[in-house]
């Protein structure tokens, strides 16, 4: 999928790679991760962060050629929070001035209140900034796949972090990953104190997560997760 990872950029900032189709980019300052997820001439960008570093983002992947000759981009967001959402129209546009079609997806919440740009939920003030309301072209339900080239996801709707939190299942033939949002963390879950937050909501969520057969889960923040069902069960032991 490109040149070797990380030649040249600061430690944080290295690629990190899951062959064949998977590259984790750990999120700079209050960022979330950013995956890239790439079949022949599509891709998937899963979260966007803050869109206070895109820049950085980008040229990694320029510099790497993870997205030469892709020809249309899907963005999904995992769920409402602006650390997920704030970078959704700076990379649109980016991509677009390079050529490459964009379409948006997420759950059915979360693509309402990113439409009515809802600052209430998406909590933009926070970081001092606004966010720019937008069209989410695929409004998800749980069940539904999301196609990239060859690959299907499957979209896992995990209510409890927020209304519309929803997880991401792969299994290409080789590893079978599990992309997170803020659900789950590597020896943590996602907070419930926020608004459309249901601590009752995030139990029933992990315990349907421990369900799936995962070699790795890439969460919102963080490392990810080798241990998917030790993890699950040390983190389900202590929730109230």
């Amino acid at each position: 999928m490109g040149a070797s990872p990380g030649r040249g950029f600061p430690s944080k900032l290295i690629p990190i790679e899951v062959p064949p189709h998977v590259v984790m980019l750990r999120g700079i300052g209050r960022d979330s991760n950013i995956y890239l997820v790439r079949d022949e001439e599509e891709a998937l960008i899963i979260d966007t962060g803050t869109g206070i570093n895109w820049h950085l983002y980008t040229e990694i992947w320029e510099r790497e050629g993870y997205l030469t000759d892709v020809e249309h981009v899907t963005i999904f967001n995992t769920h409402e929070h602006f650390d997920h959402v704030g970078g959704n129209k700076v990379l649109q546009r980016w991509l677009e001035e390079r050529g490459i079609e964009v379409s948006f997806a997420a759950h059915k919440i979360t693509a309402n209140v990113l439409e009515r740009g809802d600052e209430g939920v998406i909590l933009s003030y926070f970081y001092g900034r606004r966010f720019e309301p937008h069209q989410v072209d695929f409004k998800l339900e749980d069940g539904d796949k999301l196609n990239v080239s060859s690959l299907e996801l499957l979209v896992v709707h995990t209510p409890g972090h927020t209304a519309g939190s929803s997880c991401l299942y792969l299994d290409d033939g080789k590893h079978r990953v599990m992309f997170t949002g803020d659900t789950v963390f590597k020896g943590t879950v996602g907070r419930t104190d926020l608004p459309t937050g249901d601590g009752w909501a995030l139990r029933e969520s992990l315990e349907r997560l421990a369900e799936f057969d995962v070699d790795f889960g890439f969460p919102g923040h963080g490392d990810y997760i080798r241990d998917w069902k030790e993890n699950l069960r040390e983190v389900l032991r202590w929730l109230p």
